[in-house]
């Protein structure tokens, strides 16, 4: 991709994740660029950001620029560890916040929760993340999984693709919504849940799983028309 669609591309994912409601004043994502660096969107609420605002770059490795808000600190921490990670969101979706209240996440029980087969790991600290070993730790506790739980302070979810990222931040959202209502039914101790490997067969990329669901949260953004994709995108 050009610089030209990486920027528009990341402010459309941030303008969806607003208008799906899976951000509000606070949140952010980014989209790596090569090893060394990555570009985050502007430092306000994801909804404000017009077409046209640069996002800014920042190294894999360093100080945060000026400007670029504390908690981005833990995008450079992933990027380090995830080589397979292209694309990090910072998210407060207002079902995974409710469960994690109660310092649960969301298990394998459907179709879109499969694609959380490694599971969803639970940072226990409401704490906002404003220092290098508290980020680094996070990271670690994420490990292999795509997405990670902060107790009533949101998530973090990782994807090959902002493509991708944006569509497992609705699934996570899903998957939670489908435990509190287990939950508050009193049947999730004996609701079934997905074996490994069946959420590996149902965790598939194919027939364009994740396109259609950015097509979906992006419709009508006035900068669509800025991203251009090669072949080797997913």
């Amino acid at each position: 991709m050009s610089r030209v669609s990486q920027e528009a591309e990341v402010r459309v994912a941030a303008r969806a994740l607003a208008n799906a409601g899976f951000v509000h004043a606070y949140g952010h994502c980014s989209l790596r660029l090569d090893a060394e660096h990555f570009l985050v969107c502007a430092a306000k609420p994801m909804g404000l950001i017009p077409p046209g605002e640069p996002g800014t770059v920042v190294p894999v490795h360093g100080p945060l620029p000026e400007g670029v808000l504390g908690e981005v600190r833990i995008h450079q921490q992933i990027y380090q560890r995830r080589p397979d990670v292209n694309a990090v969101i910072r998210c407060m979706p207002m079902q995974v916040m409710s469960l994690s209240c109660a310092g649960l996440t969301p298990r394998l029980r459907h179709g879109m929760g499969a694609y959380f087969k490694d599971g969803v790991p639970l940072w226990d600290d409401p704490q906002l993340l404003r220092d290098d070993s508290q980020a680094a730790a996070l990271a670690e506790q994420l490990g292999r999984a795509q997405a990670l739980v902060m107790r009533g302070n949101g998530a973090m979810v990782v994807g090959g693709s902002l493509v991708e990222a944006l569509t497992l931040v609705f699934y996570l959202e899903d998957a939670a919504r489908i435990e509190l209502q287990l939950l508050a039914a009193g049947v999730a101790d004996h609701a079934p849940l997905l074996s490994r490997e069946e959420a590996d067969r149902r965790a598939t990329a194919s027939g364009r799983i994740f396109e259609r669901m950015w097509d979906y949260l992006t419709a009508g953004d006035a900068e669509l028309n800025l991203i251009t994709r090669d072949e080797r995108q997913p």
